[in-house]
């Protein structure tokens, strides 16, 4: 792992990486399945406090396969989730797992569209979601990119809705391995570092209401946060 400037080809080498390991990385990324969900749970408790809203809509940003966090959003009540993933065959993978043939499946067509693109380059609607979760995705941004993000994602937000994510505990500008998983799967991350995360956020009108620095199953730390709109 080394630090260094931040490649101009990053976004490319990160969904070639993705697009070739998919099926490693989702072996391997099940060890992280009860913190994520754990998070999730959180999510949905704190929306219960709130009036309830009709037809729910959650954005996912990193959404992998789908499987178990797509997955997980769907069982929310007549909820309605918009999943993004850069990885090509992420997304093909979410899709032949959530609308493929299936009794599981059912309903799920009407109420969950599937995105392929670079997060930065999608755009919706002020006050879309009530809730946008970003697992381990937010982090593979250049920093600059993770701020423009986070206030992008405070806009999406409606009244009261939540944003829940982590993001890498060290600041670091560039931080680069050139075999992560396999021996063709380079990968980039950055992060502010905890302080000024936090502060980012609060500057965008988003309130943290919850945060803390939790040990990874590889033994990396990262800030888990949530915060309400």
């Amino acid at each position: 792992m080394s630090q260094i400037n931040v490649p101009k080809d990053v976004k490319e080498r990160i969904k070639a990486s993705y697009d070739t390991i998919a099926q490693k990385y989702n072996e391997w990324t099940r060890q992280h399945t009860p913190l994520r969900l754990e998070f999730v749970t959180k999510i949905f408790e704190l929306l219960s406090l709130s009036p309830p809203s009709r037809n729910p809509h959650f954005l996912e940003l990193g959404c992998g396969t789908g499987l178990p966090i797509t997955q997980k959003l769907l069982s929310y009540s007549e909820a309605r989730v918009t999943a993004n993933d850069i990885s090509t065959t992420q997304i093909e993978l979410a899709r032949s797992n959530l609308l493929g043939p299936g009794g599981e499946n059912a309903g799920n067509a009407e109420r969950l569209t599937l995105l392929e693109d670079d997060m930065t380059k999608l755009s919706f609607p002020d006050q879309s979601f009530d809730a946008v979760f970003a697992f381990y995705s937010l982090i593979h941004l250049p920093r600059e990119e993770q701020t423009e993000m986070i206030g992008k994602i405070s806009r999406w937000l409606k009244p009261g809705g939540y944003l829940v994510a982590n993001f890498a505990e060290r600041d670091s500008e560039a931080i680069v391995m050139d075999k992560w998983l396999d021996k063709d799967d380079w990968m980039f991350w950055s992060g502010w570092g905890k302080e000024k995360t936090m502060s980012i956020i609060e500057e965008v009108g988003l309130k943290v209401v919850d945060s803390d620095i939790r040990m990874d199953v590889v033994d990396v730390s990262f800030i888990w946060a949530i915060a309400r709109r």
